[in-house]
């Protein structure tokens, strides 16, 4: 097997954020051992690199260079983690609509209409507007910079 071929320290997962899944899943009285936490991560990393695999081959035989979620779910069916596939799709799309609307995949700004907790394009320039102008006044009352050209940098970024 490929990844058995592997060195230990080639590849892993964060153990503080395996370590929060664990116990999240778990009842609060119940705990776990170090060795098995080790197991488990092991477990984990053997699991992405056999799906990881497996999803590799399908893109290849569509003689494709990028493996797409398609690809991902094909081989959980083949091998033979099919009863899966209606959780993982519903993770995805959760994953996508929680991507999507944040604003560092440019989900927030691309809309015109205000978005729950968010804001529009507009209140986001007005927001930066006023932030660009108590830090000129910060930086005008230290005598740091002269205000004539606080102002001009200023009114370049307009």
């Amino acid at each position: 097997m490929e990844s058995a071929s592997r060195g230990k320290e080639d590849v892993s997962l964060p153990k503080a954020t395996m370590t929060k899944i664990i116990k999240e899943m778990l009842p609060p009285d119940v705990r776990v051992a170090k060795d098995a936490q080790d197991l488990l991560v092991e477990c984990c990393v053997e699991f992405i690199n056999l799906i990881s695999s497996e999803s590799n081959e399908i893109c290849s035989k569509e003689e494709k260079r990028t493996i797409a979620p398609e690809h991902v779910l094909r081989a959980l069916e083949i091998l033979g983690f099919g009863e899966y596939i209606g959780e993982v799709q519903a993770a995805y799309e959760q994953h996508r609509f929680e991507t999507l609307d944040s604003p560092k995949a440019g989900g927030r700004w691309g809309s015109k209409e205000a978005v729950p907790g968010g804001m529009t394009e507009e209140e986001a320039i007005a927001a930066q507007q006023r932030m660009f102008a108590e830090a000129r006044a910060r930086m005008n009352s230290s005598g740091g910079v002269s205000a004539s050209s606080v102002q001009q940098s200023g009114s370049d970024l307009d």
